[in-house]
C-alpha cells in the first residue's frame, strides 16, 4: 500500500469522524484550488448531489475570502431550494481558516445549520 500524503491522511480522518456523527444528515463538502472554490451538499445514503455552488461560473475574479463568502451564500440558497436545513461540514483535508472558514460562516448566515 502506498504511503498517503499528509493531506490525504487528514481528509480520511475528517471523513471518518463525520460518518460517526452525521446521523443521516447530508454533507457539505468543500474543495478549494488556487483559482476556484467549490461547495456541494451530498446525500451519502442515496449517493447523489443535492446542491452545488462554486466560483467557476461566476464573474468573481480569483478564489479569495470574499469569493468564498459568496459561494457560502449561494450554497445556502441552493440548499433551501433543495429542502435541506441541517448538514455536517466536511472540510476535507483543508484547515478550517481563511477561505474555508469564510465559506462556512457565510453558509451559516444564509440559514444552514452545522
Amino acid at each position: 500500500m502506498a504511503k498517503l500524503s499528509l493531506f490525504d491522511r487528514r481528509r480520511r480522518r475528517v471523513r471518518t469522524a463525520l460518518r460517526a456523527r452525521a446521523g443521516g444528515k447530508p454533507r457539505l463538502s468543500v474543495h478549494r484550488t488556487g483559482r476556484h472554490i467549490y461547495a456541494q451538499i451530498i446525500d451519502d445514503a442515496a449517493g447523489r448531489t443535492l446542491a452545488a455552488a462554486s466560483t467557476l461560473g461566476t464573474d468573481v475574479s480569483g478564489a479569495n475570502v470574499s469569493a468564498a463568502a459568496l459561494v457560502g451564500k449561494q450554497i445556502a440558497e441552493a440548499a433551501k431550494a433543495a429542502g435541506v436545513t441541517t448538514v455536517v461540514f466536511d472540510r476535507g483535508g483543508f484547515l478550517f481558516h481563511g477561505r474555508v472558514k469564510a465559506l462556512a460562516d457565510a453558509a451559516r448566515e444564509g440559514g444552514l445549520e452545522f
